[in-house]
């Protein structure tokens, strides 16, 4: 059964390959539309990726003076060699294996297509076998083809001229309210991954057409519109700036007058897999800048103080370099051996014997001495009737009784003449 094709349908896609050490060859996405007649306005129009990870992300959003003039629209990367083939750029690669790239107008989704193997999709791009996932109009279906040659015709897609009147106003057409927010010179395999990035401080969108980057007294033109708060990434494919300069670089946003609007210095010290980012801003407003190992083209920026390491190894923070988890197993010592605490070292179990003594002794537990059994039983002893005699009771009583009146007698004849005075008072008071 034929699906049925909409009338603004995608027609192509690749999500570009690396040949001759070249990447992002022939990445790009073909519009296509079923009657060539009228242009359609493309007002509301927007081209949608979600990539592997399950992010979604606007790749192109057509600006409201914008038409479908003819038979098919070209879209390709910023970064791809064939860029300037092209009717828009975009600036988020797509992956081999990813999806859906989704057509809508407003909420609506009009056309899709995905490529992750799953039921309804297309298979996934294979980087050792280069393919373009094309739709064949006579089933509707997306397959994998070989050999296939995208039209790019400038004629097709129209962008009127836009006026004053029409909301833009000259502030707008002067570039003012743009400021630069993020640069990457340290490109990796090619100059085309250099970017300059700006954001719309504005509460209107801004035609970037007539504005021009500025760069060591030379002038490269912008062209677009930049909705409000959003953010535009330029690629320098027309021109490179220094990779990591010795002294502090500086860029210029002009308008058309020749006008100053914003400038970017970014210094030395610039590092593979790092861009040059506005952070944020202090108390006083100031802007502060940063380094940062997420460079975000087109997108809010994020910090990122180190590099993301690859599995098994973390950030040494104190170089910045990955370095790998070195994991301390405890150390474990063989059968009849344990682990010393204090000096990490294993020595042999002590196993404590208990002390056997001779047929004959017992050991005693306190003194772990072995004594002699000595058995009691009743038919080796007679009972002998031990009889208690009270005798020795009688005669010390007597003892003491002797003592004591031995002492009476010492008293008396000692203090014999007191004793006598003492009676004769007493017998004269009774008479």
């Amino acid at each position: 059964m034929k699906n049925e094709i909409p009338e603004i349908y995608i027609k192509a896609l690749n999500p570009g390959y690396t040949i001759d050490g070249v990447s992002n060859v022939g990445e790009m996405i073909e519009i296509g539309r079923k009657d060539s007649g009228a242009p359609i306005l493309l007002a509301g129009l927007t081209v949608g990726y979600t990539n592997s990870s399950g992010k979604e992300t606007v790749l192109v959003e057509f600006p409201e003076n914008s038409y479908f003039a003819g038979e098919k629209i070209l879209l390709r990367l910023a970064s791809s060699p064939e860029h300037e083939l092209a009717a828009v750029n975009y600036t988020k690669t797509l992956a081999f294996k990813a999806g859906p790239l989704v057509l809508k107008r407003g909420e609506e989704v009009i056309d899709s297509v995905c490529w992750d193997g799953s039921e309804g999709c297309a298979v996934a791009f294979k980087s050792s076998s280069p393919t373009v996932l094309v739709r064949n109009m006579e089933t509707g279906e997306f397959e994998h083809v070989a050999e296939y040659l995208p039209e790019y015709d400038a004629t097709n897609y129209v962008v009127e001229e836009v006026k004053e009147d029409e909301g833009y106003g000259a502030a707008a057409s002067q570039c003012k309210g743009l400021k630069f927010s993020e640069v990457l010179s340290y490109y990796d395999d090619s100059q085309a991954e250099q970017f300059v990035e700006f954001y719309n401080t504005a509460a209107e969108q801004i035609l970037l057409d007539g504005c021009a980057l500025k760069y060591k007294n030379k002038t490269y033109s912008l062209s677009g519109i930049m909705k409000p708060e959003g953010y535009f990434a330029r690629y320098l494919t027309d021109f490179s700036i220094t990779k990591n300069p010795t002294n502090a670089n500086t860029l210029e946003l002009v308008d058309v007058n020749g006008e100053v609007v914003d400038k970017l210095t970014y210094p030395n010290g610039q590092r593979k897999g790092t861009s040059w980012a506005l952070i944020g801003y202090d108390e006083k407003g100031e802007p502060f800048w940063r380094t940062t190992f997420a460079p975000t083209p087109g997108e809010p920026n994020n910090y990122q103080e180190y590099r993301t390491c690859e599995a098994g190894k973390v950030i040494n923070e104190a170089t910045g370099n990955c370095v790998k988890v070195t994991v301390v197993e405890p150390k474990t010592c063989p059968a009849g051996q344990y682990l010393n605490p204090l000096t990490g070292r294993c020595r042999k179990i002590e196993v404590a014997t208990a002390k056997t003594c001779k047929e004959g002794y017992v050991l005693n537990e306190e003194t772990g001495r072995c004594r002699k059994v000595v058995e009691n039983e009743g038919a080796n002893y007679s009972l002998v009737k031990e009889v208690y005699n009270e005798s020795s009771s009688f005669v010390g009583l007597n003892l003491v009784i002797g003592v004591v009146v031995a002492g009476i007698i010492y008293i008396i004849c000692e203090f014999r003449r007191e004793i006598g005075k003492l009676l004769r008072k007493v017998f004269r008071r009774v008479r």
